[in-house]
């Protein structure tokens, strides 16, 4: 049998694998590793995965994400959600609509801590949800602000999703991080504009909130200094060259834990719980990765990235005629699995083609992080649709997806934008010391 032929195979088996819910990891681990040891022999193959394995998880630039995954998760047992939702509540929830802007800002400060897209839609269903169903805003749009809020996650940095894409391609994570932080900006303001929208369409849709008096807005205002000044401390700490991006998760994880203590937020029972979080998502991480690297053994031994740019750059439609089929495999894989497998999965297969083109990879890493995320909220399955089903149990799916629609159209009309113009992704970076 041609390598063709073998990798044509090892595709559909593993897709079939994915159907049958075999953890994506696993699936391409083992159809990695068989595909290898088909082509190659079954000693090699199993040497590779012992050394795939073990250089894996002692890569001290991998040591990246559980730091920051740890830093997210002592920052959600502090109860940082809650506090940064009563500030925003406080500041503009008397407004129409105001809650669910509070709802968006204070995601998107939590997102910019916590970094998991997952992570921020749950903890925003048991935070916002039942504030805003106590105003009577409507099941839908509570819901569907919520979703979109929670997709801030994966952009605003330190975002896991950036630094997976950045260690897959050999880029600068630093870089990848600051390429995010004005997108991040732009999402969240155009959240707040389609909110806007909807207020002066139906004015009568989203009720006013409750005026509160300026002593309490500036006290609720005080308790958010502790994730503002852990946000501002390592993201100028990297954004200043004064550590690397795995110093910046040490620092992070410290210093969100030093924060939590100080402000009498953390007990032994929270740290634990934030302990087991980080190790069982690091761990499911470095299972994703490590089939992902066996499986990227397999596709250059069938040299399949090389086979797939030369066939997509002779379809004659040019480079952003290609770009945009690549954006739509995205968005129809956002049906099948979350954003994390996704990354790891198609991009050794992609970057090559994008690179051929001439894009800018950290551009690239933007836009497609942003494209993966619209997946996790798009019909007819969306991952945080899922997660937020899963805590607000009274609403059905339809009732979640008409409310996030507007946000859907939101997110298509700024990936335009950020495609038509670059520069929007990379200011930041060009400007790093």
């Amino acid at each position: 049998m041609s390598t063709d032929a073998i990798a044509v195979l090892g595709f559909v088996v593993l897709f079939a694998l994915m159907l049958l819910r075999v953890p994506v990891g696993m699936a391409m681990g083992l159809v990695g590793v068989t595909g290898y040891a088909w082509i190659v022999g079954p000693g090699p193959a199993l040497k590779l995965v012992g050394q795939t394995s073990m250089r894996t998880v002692t890569d001290y630039t991998f040591g990246v994400i559980p730091m920051f995954m740890l830093m997210g998760a002592l920052v959600s047992v502090s109860g940082v959600s809650r506090e940064l939702f009563k500030a925003a509540n406080s500041m503009i929830g008397h407004l129409r609509g105001g809650l669910g802007v509070a709802t968006v800002l204070a995601c998107g400060g939590f997102a910019a801590i916590c970094g998991s897209s997952v992570a921020t839609a749950a903890t925003f269903s048991a935070v916002a949800y039942p504030e805003m169903r106590r105003f009577n805003y409507p099941q839908s749009f509570s819901t569907g602000v919520i979703a979109a809020g929670g997709t801030l996650g994966a952009i605003l940095p330190p975002s896991t999703v950036l630094a997976v894409y950045a260690i897959l391609t050999q880029q600068d994570i630093g870089k990848l991080f600051m390429a995010g932080i004005v997108p991040g900006i732009l999402a969240m303001a155009m959240y707040v504009m389609t909110i806007a929208i909807i207020v002066r369409v139906r004015p009568d849709w989203l009720p006013a909130g409750q005026l509160r008096p300026w002593a309490e807005r500036l006290a609720d205002l005080k308790n958010v200094w502790a994730p503002l000044v852990l946000f501002v401390f390592v993201i100028g700490g990297l954004y200043g060259g004064f550590f690397t991006p795995t110093e910046a998760g040490g620092v992070g994880a410290s210093g969100a834990f030093i924060l939590g203590l100080l402000r009498r937020k953390l007990d032994g029972p929270k740290i634990r719980e934030a302990l087991l979080s980080a190790t069982r998502t690091a761990a499911a991480v470095f299972t994703v990765l490590i089939g992902a690297l066996l499986f990227g053994y397999f596709l250059t031994i069938t040299q399949s990235p090389q086979k797939l740019t030369e066939f997509l750059t002779s379809l004659g439609i040019g480079r952003y005629g290609v770009l945009a089929l690549i954006m739509l495999m995205y968005l129809v894989l956002g049906c099948l699995m979350d954003a994390m497998a996704m990354i790891i999965l198609t991009v050794p297969i992609i970057f090559p083609v994008i690179v051929h083109l001439g894009f800018d990879p950290i551009w690239f890493g933007v836009i497609i992080v942003m494209t993966v995320e619209l997946g996790l909220i798009h019909p007819p399955v969306g991952m945080n649709v899922f997660v937020i089903k899963s805590v607000v149990k009274d609403v059905s799916f339809t009732t979640i997806f008409k409310g996030v629609l507007p946000f859907i159209l939101t997110d298509i009309l700024r990936l335009v934008i950020l495609i038509a113009f670059p520069i929007i992704a990379l200011w930041l970076p060009t400007k790093m010391g």
